[in-house]
């Protein structure tokens, strides 16, 4: 295991990823906690309203794909991540407080989760760009992965918090230890040793700077079918505050505890998917296409299965799969795009990762309630079978380059 870990010999990426996993556990509890009570304080058990505060949060990293690109390629990371996660901390304690003091309504979580989003839209490209001057190119696929099982073990750790402060001291506390969390990424960013960075060349300030990233990725038909394959499963398939909510309410009548005890269930399969990603030297285009299969066959699983302890052991395949899918094409699209593009690139990718929600999240909270949150589940392994036959028909067209596969 010694070649998985191999980014934590590097001082400056072992001091960001102390404090990213501080922040990522808040943030899973803060997650949680807000599907919470849309879910069981403001509305009558309405997916629709989960669908509506997830296409909020996600929206704006399409909306604003232009400005973040281009943030992320000609600013410093470092400044930038600085005000970006102060930002997140204040929305987190702004919600906080009007649910601790009884005053929150729905159109409270709608503004603070539209606001989040903007915020988000900028901090995520600079992020995932940010990985690679912490450790260089050698170590970028390698510390990539790590990024995800930090995030995904804190998925697992945080539900179940949160499941557990919600029923003894409600769901406004969660949102203020998340704001506090963010004191330790923070932090992390002022003990950086600037000189041992690898910064980029940024990119030089021009006319048609804002739309050469989806010049470049136009010309790349590898990065176009790896983009139209996350779009398919971000869209449809990665609803999982939906489909474990509405599962868990509706289906199991589970309380808060059981509800957040399901989505640490799936991490587990998410970090075991990130790890064994961390393992590898390069990602391989065949892991997009396996994962979405079985991303797809883990969803139709998880639909048809009777009882809550075989559905969280169905979440645990989706989160293996899922994760091995996502992993794999962020590790690959970074890889195969020249620095200087990373950052644009980067950003188109996650607007479509993320920005697709506002399509599907909503789509898929009608269906769970018009027709059952098993239907719901459905739809997200048609999207996992869908990604996987444009993945195979993609791989028989375009044979991927040396370094893209």
């Amino acid at each position: 295991m010694k070649g998985t870990f191999r980014s934590l010999n590097r001082f400056n990426y072992r001091v960001w990823a102390s404090g990213a996993i501080v922040s990522n556990v808040g943030t899973w509890m803060q997650r949680t906690a807000q599907d919470w009570i849309v879910l069981t304080q403001l509305t009558q058990h309405q997916a629709t309203a989960v669908g509506v505060v997830m296409a909020l949060q996600f929206g704006p990293q399409m909306l604003l794909l232009p400005l973040t690109g281009f943030a992320a390629d000609h600013f410093d990371l470092r400044k930038l991540l600085f005000a970006t996660q102060a930002a997140l901390g204040a929305l987190a304690l702004a919600l906080g407080l009007l649910t601790v003091t009884g005053a929150v309504q729905l159109w409270h979580v709608y503004v603070c989760a539209f606001l989040l989003g903007c915020v988000t839209a900028f901090d995520a490209p600079a992020r995932q760009t940010f990985v690679s001057e912490l450790v260089g190119e050698a170590d970028l696929s390698n510390a990539v992965a790590l990024n995800s099982t930090s995030f995904n073990a804190a998925r697992m750790i945080g539900p179940a918090i949160a499941g557990g402060l919600i029923a003894t001291v409600g769901s406004g506390w969660v949102f203020l230890i998340n704001a506090a969390s963010f004191v330790g990424v923070i932090g992390a960013l002022g003990f950086l040793r600037v000189e041992e960075l690898h910064p980029r060349s940024r990119a030089l300030r021009s006319r048609g700077g804002l739309v050469e990233g989806f010049r470049y990725v136009w010309k790349r038909p590898d990065l176009k079918a790896i983009l139209l394959m996350l779009f398919l499963v971000g869209t449809f398939g990665l609803n999982f505050p939906i489909f474990i909510s509405t599962m868990s309410v509706s289906v199991f009548h589970a309380r808060a505890g059981a509800f957040g005890l399901l989505t640490s269930i799936m991490a587990i399969g998410s970090v075991a998917g990130a790890l064994l990603a961390a393992r590898r030297e390069k990602p391989h285009a065949m892991l997009l296409f396996a994962g979405a299969a079985v991303f797809g066959f883990g969803c139709l699983l998880a639909a048809l299965m009777p009882s809550y302890a075989l559905f969280g052991a169905a979440l645990v395949v989706i989160g293996i799969a899922a994760q091995t899918f996502t992993t794999s094409t962020n590790s690959l699209v970074q890889l195969s795009t020249e620095p200087i593009m990373r950052g644009r690139v980067v950003a188109i990718l996650l607007a479509i990762a993320m920005g697709g929600t506002p399509i599907g999240a909503p789509i898929v909270g009608w269906v769970a309630d018009r027709f059952g949150p098993r239907w719901a589940l459905g739809v997200g392994a048609a999207s996992g079978f869908a990604a996987a036959i444009v993945g195979i028909s993609c791989l028989n067209i375009h044979r991927p380059e040396q370094g893209t596969a």
